[in-house]
C-alpha cells in the first residue's frame, strides 16, 4: 500500500478481519470504478497527483464558523485547483479536534458565479460506498475516487451538509477566499447560497487529487503568512503560488505539474507561532502528499522575528539552518527535489531589528552558497529596493514592508525558475 494513503473504514464494516477480503471483492467488482482504498491504476499507469492542498491547524478562536456554526448547517468553500482531471478524490481533516465531525453529503461542482455552480457538473462524493462520513476526532479522510471532469484553475465549489461537528475545528483561517453558510442541512436551494452568511476561512477541507499520467508530479511549498498570501486579493487566487501554477499550466512540460501551497501565517520552523511549526508539520503537509516531486521551502522570518537579542537571533539562524538541512534530507530520502527560498527583507518592517537583519543575511547566505538545496530560489533578491537593498520594493509591499502586496506575489511567482521543473 503506498505511502500516501492513509483510509479509515467507517459505517457498514465491522472489524479489521474483513479488511483482506474486502479489498479483494472491491479489487474484483471494480468494473471501471476506482476507490479510495485503491492509490494508484498502475495497468493505465495512472496514479494520484496533489492538484490542491490547504496547510490543517487549529482555528484560533476569532476565526471559528460565524453563528449560527457548522452543526446541522451547509457550508459551501471555493477552491482553485492546480491540475485538471477527470476522476478525483477529497481529503477532509479533523485533525485537531476534539470530537467527531460527522458529514451528511459532500457535493463537488463547477462555479459559474460565486458562490453559485453549475448545476449539471454537481456530483456527490462517497466514502466507502456511502454518502455519509464520520470523521473521528484526530483522524482524516479521503474520500472514494469519484468520475469528475474540470480544467486547471477552475474554481470548484465544496458544499457540506454537517451534522454534529467539534467545537474545536479543523481548518485554515488564511484562504483569501470567500465560503458561504446557509442555516439548516435539508433541501437547500442554489438560490440560497446568494444570502449566505460568509466568511473568508477554510474549515475540514484538506486535499483535491486527481488521477492522472505516469509524467504528472506536484510541488509542494512549505512557507508562512508570505506563501499563505496575506497582501494579495480575497477571491482573486493571486498569492505567488497561484502565480506559478498559472505560469505552469501554459508550458507543455510543466502542465501536468500541481501546486500545493502549504503556507499558515505566522507559522514558524522551530517552534512557536500559529499552527504546527515547519518542522512537526512536514511529514504530514509535505511528505504524505500525492506525487510529490519538488519542495520549496520559504520559511524562517517569523522565527527570527521572535528573537529578542543577538545571542538568541544567531542561536535561531543556526538553528534554522539544521532544520533546513533535516527536511533536505527526509524529502531527498523519497527522491524529492528541495528549493530553498531567501528568506525576504524585514527592514521598515514591525520586525526590524539590526540583529535580526544580521541573522537573516547569516541564514540567507547559507541558503545561497552551501549548496545544500537543489536550487536557490531568491525572492529575497526580487523583492528587494534597488536603492535600499535590506528593504522591500514600496510598490511591491502591502503597508507593513514585511508581506508583498498583489504586485510583490506576482513578482515572487515570476522569479521561479520554470527550468527547475522539467529535471
Amino acid at each position: 500500500m503506498s505511502r500516501h494513503l492513509k483510509y479509515r473504514f467507517v459505517k457498514g464494516f465491522i472489524g479489521k478481519r474483513n479488511v483482506i477480503f474486502v479489498l479483494f471483492l472491491m479489487l474484483l467488482a471494480s468494473c471501471g470504478t476506482s476507490s479510495s482504498i485503491v492509490q494508484n491504476d498502475s495497468k493505465n499507469q495512472q496514479k494520484w497527483v496533489g492538484s490542491w492542498s490547504t496547510a490543517p491547524q487549529l482555528v484560533e478562536p476569532r476565526n471559528v464558523p460565524p453563528a449560527p456554526g457548522l452543526t446541522g448547517n451547509t457550508l459551501r468553500q471555493i477552491i482553485s485547483p492546480s491540475l485538471g482531471g477527470k476522476s478525483i478524490r477529497l481529503k477532509f481533516s479533523n485533525a485537531f479536534s476534539d470530537l467527531p465531525v460527522e458529514m451528511i453529503s459532500v457535493e463537488i461542482a463547477i462555479v459559474t458565479e460565486q458562490p453559485l455552480v453549475k448545476t449539471s457538473t454537481v456530483k456527490t462524493l462517497k466514502f466507502n460506498g456511502s454518502p455519509e462520513v464520520t470523521m473521528p476526532a484526530g483522524e482524516a479522510v479521503f474520500s472514494d475516487a469519484l468520475a469528475f471532469e474540470f480544467e486547471a484553475r477552475d474554481r470548484l465549489a465544496i458544499t457540506i451538509k454537517f451534522g454534529k461537528t467539534a467545537e474545536k475545528i479543523t481548518g485554515h483561517p488564511g484562504s483569501r477566499t470567500t465560503s458561504y453558510l446557509v442555516e439548516g442541512n435539508e433541501n437547500i436551494k442554489e438560490n440560497a447560497f446568494e444570502n449566505a452568511i460568509t466568511t473568508d476561512h477554510w474549515y475540514i477541507i484538506n486535499t483535491l487529487d486527481v488521477m492522472a499520467g505516469k509524467e504528472a508530479s506536484a510541488v509542494a511549498i512549505l512557507g508562512n503568512s508570505i506563501t499563505d498570501g496575506r497582501g494579495s486579493g480575497t477571491n482573486k487566487q493571486n498569492r505567488w503560488p497561484d502565480i506559478l501554477a498559472e505560469r505552469l499550466t501554459q508550458h507543455s512540460r510543466t502542465k501536468n505539474i500541481g501546486v500545493l501551497n502549504m503556507g499558515i501565517g505566522g507559522n514558524a520552523v522551530l517552534r512557536g507561532g500559529l499552527g504546527p511549526t515547519g518542522l512537526n508539520r512536514f511529514d504530514r503537509d509535505i511528505l504524505n502528499q500525492s506525487s510529490i516531486k519538488y519542495l520549496i521551502i520559504l520559511e524562517g522570518v517569523n522565527d527570527l522575528g521572535a528573537t529578542p537579542d543577538s545571542t538568541a537571533a544567531f542561536k535561531v539562524a543556526n538553528k534554522l539552518i539544521e532544520a533546513y538541512k533535516t527536511m533536505i534530507k527526509k524529502a531527498h530520502a523519497q527522491n524529492i527535489k528541495v528549493y530553498g527560498g531567501t528568506i525576504t527583507p524585514i527592514q521598515k518592517s514591525f520586525y526590524y531589528k539590526d540583529f535580526r537583519e544580521q541573522a537573516r543575511q547569516k541564514v540567507n547566505n547559507w541558503i545561497r552558497n552551501s549548496s545544500a538545496f537543489d536550487a536557490v530560489i531568491d525572492f529575497a533578491k526580487v523583492l528587494e529596493s534597488p536603492e535600499e537593498p535590506n528593504v522591500i520594493a514600496k510598490n511591491l509591499q502591502s503597508g507593513d514592508y514585511l508581506h508583498p502586496n498583489e504586485k510583490g506575489y506576482e513578482v515572487m511567482g515570476e522569479a521561479v525558475d520554470l527550468s527547475l521543473f522539467k529535471k
